[in-house]
């Protein structure tokens, strides 16, 4: 199961980047250009920082789901990606909002985008994490 595991965080990790290019480089950026004030400016950003949460994340899911999880399926694993990514975009996106003044469009990107993003880990999971023997 290890190697499903490792396997599981690095197709996530590729596919997550992917899908963060796509909402926050390109369908977002413009309301970040709006709102820029609010940001630290990009050569401020730590990027190890970021890819340590992410990995951390990313991580914690692939566990829950190997761990958690007894009925391994694909339909299991999207069961379970909705449910997280539920969590995750909600508490993210509209948990912001309420303490930031940010663009009610931004909250309902980043809710979409952290639902969408679990869904796609939660099939990556459901298909390459196998029932144990």
């Amino acid at each position: 199961m290890i190697k499903q595991v490792l396997v599981s965080v690095l197709a996530i990790f590729i596919t997550w980047l992917i899908l963060d290019f796509l909402l926050h480089r390109l369908l977002l950026r413009s309301t970040y250009d709006a709102t820029s004030g609010l940001w630290r400016p990009e050569n401020q950003m730590n990027i190890p920082l970021i890819y340590f949460v992410m990995f951390v994340l990313i991580i914690s899911f692939v566990l829950i789901y190997g761990f958690l999880i007894d009925q391994k399926s694909l339909a299991s694993g999207i069961r379970f990606g909705a449910i997280f990514g539920l969590a995750i975009g909600v508490s993210v996106g509209f948990g912001t909002y309420i303490h930031m003044p940010i663009p009610l469009i931004l909250a309902w990107g980043w809710f979409l985008g952290g639902w969408i993003k679990a869904l796609t880990a939660g099939a990556i999971v459901g298909v390459l994490i196998k029932q144990n023997p």
